[in-house]
């Protein structure tokens, strides 16, 4: 099963230290790019994230990276 591309560039989120982010693998969720529960009945799963530091992170938009939630450029070969 291919995920749906939710966009093909990468949503920049502030992260917060200590606290853990459920991002949306199969791209239906209307929370984007976390999780809300819009995969049930696939065979997709959120993918916990866990931050570490307060910092910007850039989680995957397209939905193929390689390095999971996080953006690695893919969403420019699409």
């Amino acid at each position: 099963m291919t995920p749906t591309i939710a966009q093909k560039s990468p949503y920049a989120v502030d992260v917060e230290a200590g606290k853990s982010y459920y991002w949306c693998a199969c791209g239906q969720s209307k929370s984007q790019p976390f999780c809300d529960g819009s995969h049930k009945g696939s065979s997709f799963v959120p993918v916990k994230w866990d931050a570490t530091e307060y910092k910007t992170v850039y989680f995957c938009g397209c939905k193929h990276s390689a390095k999971g939630a996080l953006c690695d450029g893919t969403h420019n070969k699409l």
